[in-house]
């Protein structure tokens, strides 16, 4: 298949799909971390190429649930949501047969539709918490592939005691955060590829 990674600059999920013999590249504003096909720049340049199948990760920044707060506080915040709904919005409306849109808990549920899918890493062997939504179009939900005793309740390797995250506070914050762990990309590409 024809896969294209929107807003990836790790190219973790890009390079599980051509592991698997995909033609798989990754775009992204940002240049790449990884070796590999990629397009840097905006992805709507390359959004009507012929894909088979779209893996997009928009960013969070004004979609999170984690942040809304913020859009009555600071000026031009709430502008700024507005944006990256409509951005997701035109990622949902790609003319690709297959789309997953990927993103934490945000607004995305209540402004544009519920997620098809929630996720947690340590359904894929990672001893950590990140509940991520999947907005699904001709694609099944994802199927655990390595469990992790416990539950949501559990406290996990990258939480504090009171669950928050316990990454502290640096310039690349944002960059780590926003990774998506091996074994998701990994079970992307067994179970949609």
């Amino acid at each position: 298949m024809k896969v294209l990674v929107a807003c990836e600059y790790s190219g973790k999920v890009r390079d599980a799909f051509i592991k698997r013999g995909h033609d798989a590249m990754s775009c992204d504003l940002l240049p790449t971390d990884s070796p590999g096909p990629h397009y840097q720049g905006d992805v709507m340049d390359i959004l009507n190429d012929g894909w088979d199948l779209m893996i997009a990760h928009p960013p969070c920044t004004y979609l999170a649930v984690s942040g809304l707060h913020w859009n009555k506080r600071v000026p031009g915040r709430a502008e700024k949501t507005e944006e990256a709904l409509s951005f997701v919005q035109a990622l949902m409306n790609a003319p690709i047969d297959k789309i997953a849109i990927e993103n934490p808990v945000s607004c995305i549920s209540s402004r544009i539709r519920k997620p098809d899918q929630i996720v947690q890493p340590w359904w894929f062997g990672h001893d950590a918490s990140k509940k991520t939504c999947f907005w699904l179009k001709n694609l099944p939900a994802l199927v655990e592939t390595n469990r992790l005793p416990g539950d949501d309740k559990t406290r996990r390797a990258n939480q504090t005691a009171s669950g928050q995250n316990k990454l502290g506070p640096s310039a690349d914050r944002w960059k780590i955060r926003s990774e998506t762990y091996q074994g998701i990309a990994n079970a992307m590409a067994e179970q949609w590829g």
